[in-house]
């Protein structure tokens, strides 16, 4: 796909909003518990906000899968888009919506401009890095089901709703 000067520039403004937006959802620590609070907390945030629609989610720490869960109505190709996307997010260390207008702001698709596939990697909103400040990435929370921006506002809703308690 080829794009336009106009999406060009719109891509470098989500771009530096998305790492802005990175700024502000560092933990100071997060724990087996934190995975669960803010799991059940984007699994209450879709059921109340977007009507129960069915999603699969992950949250991941140092490799170790802290909270997994596919609402009824998911299927095994949610799980595909779980691992395509926690692959960008660990390869990039910023979230696959990051990814996509990056490579918006590249004119250029996945495989040109990284050498990498598709079919291991996904350039659509809904994984980000669990980041602690100070630290660094640690790991990725993920939901796929929704429209890719919704994906990727849920989960950053949820954190930010989560540090405002902390």
């Amino acid at each position: 796909m080829v794009y336009t000067a106009s999406e060009i520039e719109n891509a470098k403004s989500v771009v530096e909003n998305l790492l802005n937006e990175e700024k502000t959802i560092q933990f100071t620590k997060f724990s087996s518990h934190d995975a669960l609070t803010l799991g059940l907390a984007i699994l209450n945030k879709v059921k109340t906000d977007y009507s129960n629609r069915p999603v699969a989610l992950d949250i991941t720490v140092n490799g170790l899968i802290l909270f997994r869960h596919a609402m009824d109505g998911t299927s095994p190709d949610n799980e595909m888009w779980i691992r395509r996307k926690s692959n960008s997010v660990n390869r990039f260390r910023h979230s696959s919506f990051w990814l996509g207008h990056q490579l918006i702001t590249k004119n250029k698709p996945l495989e040109q401009a990284y050498f990498i596939s598709e079919v291991d990697y996904a350039t659509h909103g809904g994984s980000v890095p669990v980041i602690i400040k100070d630290v660094g990435m640690v790991g990725t929370i993920t939901v796929t089901g929704l429209k890719q921006h919704e994906d990727h506002g849920v989960i950053i809703d949820c954190i930010k709703d989560m540090l405002s308690k902390a």
